[in-house]
């Protein structure tokens, strides 16, 4: 691919995924003149749906591919000249990670990893106006007590395999910017939540058994802790951060919002049944207590305090309103969440681009 016209080429992975796909959307409206090259194995979590208002975009491209496989990614770089990365593409999910944590391993590590090592041989002696923008989570930071939140300076003690396999891709990033210079920004944030999200998660599952009038599994008493982030809001900080972070550093982004899990559950049952008609109190009926997963950290909280100060980032949308706005959402695609909950929606790769090569950047 030729550069033409652009005046940057950004490569987001895990561009089909949940916050990649926000991410994705956001940047090619918000930048017309950037080339935005969303790379994305497709895997069950990754779903191209998401992004059919921005497919014909003059400015937008699909790459289809695995960044364990070393060969590929290398190719990638020498056919397209990237001025930055933005590293999304993970395994992300705590339970899965507990079940089958070699393919934690695979992605989140050996990945991470083809991906730094690629852009360190392609941008030697060029890194000027490049960057490395690695996304990760609060969960390497382990767990809190009842008091206190996560800062920049905080020790790591992931307690997951899935929150290990990023402490190790954070720590690889790193590595990179200290022993070879390659120019690095990271940042950790909390739990996000909005439309599109693949509901093994638990606001859409929440949401999606409330609509079904399915239990609502809730592990252990409810009492875990998590700060909620509004997935736009995370968006817009990583925009701004990818334009004007500190090279080297990590910011960590927050949305403010701790809640328990038994009173987030709660709130999403109220509103749901307001939404629906339904008489206040049925969907709360349906919370069904499980037993507690291993390893579960008891309460994550986040000090964005490093982003605000330094570029003047804060979240946009207050929590209940955003949260009214996603339940919404949901509700009114039903057409979407049965799509990805029955596997249809992986169907639609082979229908947009049957007649396409593996790499569809338009070569």
């Amino acid at each position: 691919m030729k550069r033409g016209s652009f005046k940057k080429t950004i490569l987001i992975t895990g561009g089909a995924g949940f916050i990649g796909s926000h991410l994705v959307r956001h940047l090619v409206k918000r930048y017309p003149d950037y080339m935005i090259i969303n790379l994305d194995k497709l895997t069950y979590a990754g779903n191209l749906s998401n992004l059919k208002d921005v497919e014909h975009c003059a400015n937008y491209r699909f790459v289809r591919g695995d960044i364990v496989d070393q060969p590929f990614v290398s190719d990638l770089f020498d056919q397209i000249p990237l001025d930055g990365v933005i590293h999304l593409a993970a395994e992300s999910h705590v339970d899965r990670s507990i079940v089958s944590p070699d393919d934690f391993i695979r992605t989140n590590i050996t990945g991470t990893f083809n991906l730094l090592h690629a852009a360190k041989t392609h941008w030697h002696g060029t890194t000027g106006g490049k960057l490395f923008y690695h996304v990760s989570t609060d969960e390497v930071y382990g767990t809190l007590g009842p008091e206190g939140s996560f800062t920049e300076q905080s020790p790591y003690d992931p307690r997951s395999p899935y929150s290990a396999s990023k402490a190790s891709s954070d720590h690889l990033v790193r590595a990179y910017f200290h022993t070879y210079g390659l120019p690095v920004t990271l940042s950790n944030c909390s739990n996000n939540f909005g439309p599109f999200q693949f509901p093994e998660k638990l606001i859409p599952l929440v949401i999606n058994n409330i609509r079904n009038m399915k239990p609502i599994p809730v592990y252990g008493k409810g009492e875990n802790v998590r700060d909620w982030l509004y997935v736009e809001d995370h968006v817009a900080a990583i925009d701004l951060l990818f334009h004007q972070g500190r090279r080297g550093q990590t910011y960590n982004i927050g949305g403010g919002n701790e809640w328990r899990n038994i009173d987030l559950v709660r709130l999403i049952c109220r509103l749901s049944d307001g939404i629906l008609g339904r008489t206040p109190g049925s969907s709360e009926k349906l919370i069904t207590f499980v037993t507690d997963r291993p390893g579960h950290d008891l309460r994550y909280a986040i000090d964005a305090g490093k982003l605000r100060k330094e570029l003047g980032w804060s979240p946009a949308r207050e929590f209940e309103k955003a949260l009214d706005a996603t339940i919404r959402w949901y509700l009114e695609n039903d057409e979407w969440l049965n799509s990805v909950t029955s596997g249809e929606y992986q169907k639609y790769y082979t229908e947009q681009y049957s007649g396409l090569k593996k790499d569809s950047s338009g070569e």
